[in-house]
């Protein structure tokens, strides 16, 4: 059965983690133990209405050395600068407490290694960071709020794309972009573990992020659930970006975000290809996107790959794209073995969407479909995808893919579905697409393909105006319409 709104989300959250069954190995996965020792930050001078950095830290620090525990942030609004997350430390953020983010630059240095974008480099990192620890987690039902208009939202590099900026044969130990003499930054992540092992996140609600929220980079098991993100109107503010991470569990969790919500992304370009870390085996399960411009987004940064996905029992409503597959010529890497299931979706854009091109603005050229380019390291391709047991309520269009010539979208199967959308089918670069057992209301009556291959229609219905069913196809070979009501296009043999 699909779930509906009131199935999924962080409202929704039990308090024991479900078994995981995947189409593909995952391990166990369950909640964190840590020793009773609890401080809290008051403990270590944390005073309301002045900066409680230096105390947050202190007690981080000391109940790290002394093997592990809890960190509280009592009821109260407390202020600080980046915290460092460290070994077998809970940092509990518990009900009525609010941590407000400084809008100093100077609060979150020295420069740390991060990834921005998808490249390595030397700069702010995250608000709430950890580098090579074990064990971690953020938990409660407290709130952590993103710096106010300031220098950290003001002094970001908007010149150009990251890969045309931080220059690829550079060491990375010599990326710095500190915001020094006047220099910018590259914006901070909101709460971003970087080769860590065993994070745990859960509960908690972020608001007003200068960029990225809950970003887990190089990390391996990892479990998100039952955050709330809002941070719809923030330029770049992604819910949950999981990048070049493998062993993950999201779930329960409600995102309306100002870019896409729950994302999938390993890497950019050149460096990508140097560090080659892929994405694999992520489980997002009973989860709500609303506003964002993606619900499931794998891309546009797939340099490592991105492989065996599974999303299942999971609502879009409201959100603009429903599953988005962004990548660019330039990028690399791709995706592969992606599984949606049960996934009922409202949305203002299209349902399934391809974007493999990209527009000039980012990539010059290379956003010209053609000429076809030869296919090299930094071509990327998306293949083996299925969704099954969907439910369209409302969308611009059912399936919307733009491939790459030379590396089409290749295997998409789209079964069980109940569609109402103004389009059914568009797509150029595309090879071996399925649409089975769907029933489409659709009111424009068009299917359009451009150099698509070996596509099939089976048991479909078409509900058009006028029972009409028309199609504008060039330069295709084999396109199937079998057991199908039309039977087939008006003047198609």
């Amino acid at each position: 059965m699909v779930p509906t709104v009131a199935d999924v989300g962080a409202a929704k959250l039990p308090a024991d983690i479900a078994p995981v069954r995947a189409p593909f190995p995952m391990p166990v996965f369950v909640k964190p133990v840590f020793p009773e020792l609890t401080v809290s930050i008051t403990d270590k001078g944390a005073r309301m209405g002045i900066m409680a950095t230096q105390a947050i830290q202190a007690a981080i620090d000391e109940v790290s050395k002394k093997n592990g525990g809890t960190v509280v942030v009592p009821r109260g609004v407390w202020k600080t600068g980046r915290i460092i997350l460290k070994s077998n430390v809970n940092l509990h953020v518990g009900e009525g407490a609010e941590l407000h983010f400084s809008a100093e630059i100077g609060d979150y240095l020295p420069a740390v290694f991060t990834r921005n974008e998808g490249v390595e480099l030397m700069s702010l990192g995250a608000l709430i960071y950890a580098d090579g620890q074990e064990n971690i987690a953020v938990t409660g039902k407290g709130k952590l709020i993103g710096p106010p208009d300031g220098p950290v939202r003001k002094r970001i590099m908007t010149t150009d794309v990251i890969e045309k900026v931080v220059p690829a044969d550079k060491p990375v130990g010599e990326r710095i972009y500190d915001g020094r003499d006047g220099g910018f930054i590259f914006p901070p992540m909101f709460v971003s573990p970087i080769r860590c092992k065993k994070v745990y996140i859960e509960g908690i609600t972020l608001e007003n992020t200068p960029f990225w929220n809950v970003v887990p980079v190089y990390c391996d098991n990892v479990v998100i659930r039952g955050i709330t993100v809002r941070s719809v109107g923030i330029p770049r503010g992604d819910g949950i970006d999981i990048e070049s991470s493998r062993n993950v569990l999201i779930e329960y969790c409600t995102l309306s975000s100002g870019d896409d919500c729950f994302t999938i992304k390993a890497g950019r370009g050149e460096d990508g290809i140097r560090v080659n870390r892929p994405t694999e085996n992520v489980v997002i399960r009973h989860c709500l996107a609303r506003q964002g411009h993606g619900g499931i987004t794998c891309g546009s940064e797939t340099a490592g790959m991105i492989r065996n996905l599974y999303v299942h029992d999971c609502v879009f409503d409201d959100t603009d794209t429903g599953l988005r597959f962004k990548t660019r010529r330039s990028r690399a890497g791709g995706g592969d073995n992606l599984v949606y299931e049960r996934i009922r979706m409202k949305l203002r854009g299209d349902a399934v969407k391809f974007d493999m091109l990209g527009s000039r603005q980012y990539v010059g050229e290379l956003a010209d479909r053609l000429p076809a380019r030869p296919v090299d390291k930094l071509t990327p391709a998306y293949r083996n995808i299925t969704a099954r047991d969907i439910v369209v309520e409302k969308a611009r269009t059912f399936v919307d893919i733009t491939g790459i010539p030379e590396s089409p979208a290749t295997n998409l199967l789209v079964e069980n579905a109940s569609v109402n959308v103004r389009t059914a089918f568009k797509a150029s670069d595309a090879e071996r697409v399925t649409i089975r057992n769907a029933s489409i209301i659709a009111t424009d009556p068009l299917l359009r393909g451009l150099d698509i291959r070996h596509v099939l229609f089976e048991k479909v219905t078409f509900e058009t105006p006028g029972k009409q069913l028309t199609m504008d196809i060039q330069n295709s070979k084999d396109i199937r319409f079998v057991d199908c009501l039309p039977a087939k296009p008006e003047g198609r043999e």
